[in-house]
């Protein structure tokens, strides 16, 4: 009898041919991919460990570094005891922290993390907020910082005065505070509590009846600049003060009352605060036919201007900004009032808009519209630094600053669509996702419930940029990274060192008009245009989503 061996060599073959064809490119394709998800999480490992180990400081970080550490940088060069509270610092590095603790479960992200809510624990003010940054080393040493460094940044208004007090500006202390949250749902870490009990009450506490909140508090009124009046407790939009402060109290809506001891603030405390919030939004609104909304406005609720090259105007930006945090109001609440007035906003930046792009429903704007005549406005500076410096206002569009956009564009016919699409939906179905109104099952994680409240209130795609993050772009995520776990690149900003006091200089000098910076006196930051490579917490932060990005995706 012949083996089986002879009987069926097809039979074996075609085995062999369907193993060959479609069995053994998925087995090389998961072995790959498993290779490829040890790379993502060694590489993830090696740069934060870096960053942990060479660059933190008491946990704190601050945006960028020469590789050597003899400079750095958060918005203006910092000492090296001094951290950035502000995006990209010691909030951002936190919040990345926790993303890779979340992807992988490693408790060595959860321990960075901690740090980093440590160092915004130890720099927190006696108010309950933040300063742009923290400097661990003593108060003398921040007013020698804002004398020297500070002052001389000519157009960094903001840090030529020393406050003391905490601000909004730049979402500085509301980052902080949603970052505190965030880790401590996460493991309810009872040291993290009490900061974070502090920053709930300053919140509350610097809220303005009418609703709106100031760039800064607790309030101060002495710092007059050029003859311009101290615009910091002002009603802000600026850099969505008020929009981030609703944001944050709704997460605590969502989530606080649900610990069995959390006994801080009231659920009514904290609905109060957010619905007056959303409604000093409508208050604000300007009347026909200039019906948007300005920067900021003065306690009379009339537009205001803030740094001397932002003039009293109503800001096309801004107006675009609350259209869509009106439409988002709607989809909290389902209460039309916070539609009623969009399309008069709609209305005026029709008229305002400039010029198209060749991007269709795209223009171009004016950043400052005069809120009586609705002519565009636009800033101009003459000087050469601080001292024989100075801006003013005129309606000529040409040799504007190159470190402030006197132009922005608009998507406007996404604005139109958006409110169209919204008023074909049921109020009563538009709030069914609602965090006001969502009940949640009581298995459900805070941790989870957070991340789902301030997903829902975040705005996607408005420009559609959108990033795929590809095998590709990880591959060369990578291998861009040397072998001391760092991620070099050139191109950020640069300063010039302070060495004194700005000179007189000539006031009427137009060399820098339409520049980032002016003379060697100037230390407001500009791009570095040599191939000089720095390590940045931006960077960092951008790869390592990228590649938690990447393993979430492989997972599904």
């Amino acid at each position: 009898m012949k083996s089986n061996e002879n009987l069926y060599p097809p039979i074996r073959k075609l085995i062999l041919l369907v193993i060959s064809i479609v069995i053994l490119p998925h087995i090389l394709i998961a072995q790959y991919d498993n290779k490829l998800k040890d790379e993502i999480i060694l590489s993830m490992k090696h740069a934060t460990k870096f960053f942990a180990d060479s660059i933190s400081e008491k946990g704190g970080y601050l945006s960028h570094y020469l590789p050597d550490l003899s400079r750095r940088w958060g918005e203006l060069e910092a000492y090296p005891t001094m951290v950035w509270t502000q995006n990209p610092g010691t909030v951002s590095m936190g919040n990345t922290f926790l993303d890779a603790y979340f992807a992988t479960n490693d408790e060595y992200y959860y321990l960075q993390a901690k740090k980093a809510a440590n160092a915004l624990k130890l720099g927190q003010l006696s108010c309950g907020g933040w300063n742009y940054f923290i400097n661990f080393d003593d108060e003398n040493s921040t007013i020698n910082w804002y004398n020297t460094v500070g002052k001389n940044a000519w157009r960094l208004e903001e840090f030529q005065h020393y406050y003391g007090n905490a601000t909004f500006d730049d979402e500085t202390t509301s980052g902080a505070a949603f970052f505190l949250l965030r880790f401590y749902l996460t493991k309810f870490d009872s040291t993290i509590r009490p900061p974070l009990e502090a920053a709930i009450s300053l919140i509350l506490k610097s809220q303005y009846p009418l609703g709106g909140w100031p760039q800064r508090f607790p309030l101060m009124n002495d710092f007059v600049k050029d003859g311009h009046p101290d615009y910091t407790s002002y009603y802000t939009f600026n850099d969505n003060v008020i929009w981030q402060n609703i944001k944050f109290l709704i997460a605590c809506y969502s989530t606080l009352p649900s610990i069995q001891d959390f006994d801080l603030v009231s659920d009514q405390q904290l609905i109060d605060a957010i619905k007056r919030g959303m409604d000093f939004i409508l208050l604000s609104q300007q009347p026909k036919p200039f019906a948007g909304w300005s920067q900021q406005y003065n306690m009379d609720l009339e537009p205001a201007g803030a740094r001397t090259y932002e003039p009293e105007s109503l800001d096309p930006q801004y107006t675009a900004a609350n259209i869509k945090i009106l439409l988002k109001c709607y989809e909290l609440t389902g209460e039309k009032k916070y539609l009623e007035r969009i399309p008069d906003a709609i209305n005026w930046l029709d008229e305002a808009k400039l010029k198209s792009t060749s991007r269709e429903g795209i223009f171009v704007y004016a950043k400052f519209v005069d809120p009586k005549s609705g002519k565009p406005l636009f800033t101009h500076r003459l000087g050469t630094n601080v001292n024989s410096g100075h801006y003013y206002v005129n309606e000529d569009s040409s040799k504007t600053p190159g470190h402030y956009r006197n132009f922005r564009l608009i998507n406007l016919q996404k604005l139109k669509d958006d409110y169209q699409n919204i008023l074909t939906l049921d109020s009563e179905k538009i709030i069914s996702n609602s965090p006001l109104f969502k009940i949640y099952n009581d298995n459900f994680s805070l941790i989870k419930k957070f991340d789902e409240v301030t997903e829902f209130l975040e705005f996607s795609d408005f420009d559609n940029n959108t990033i795929t993050t590809s095998e590709n772009m990880i591959e060369k995520i990578i291998s861009a990274l040397d072998d001391r776990g760092r991620w070099l690149v050139s191109g950020l900003n640069t300063s010039n060192p302070y060495i004194g006091d700005a000179n007189d200089g000539d006031s009427n000098s137009k060399e820098y008009m339409t520049t980032n910076v002016g003379d060697k006196f100037d230390t407001s930051p500009y791009r570095d245009k040599s191939d000089q490579k720095y390590i940045s917490t931006a960077v960092y932060s951008f790869y390592m989503k990228r590649l938690i990005e990447y393993l979430k995706n492989s997972e599904n």
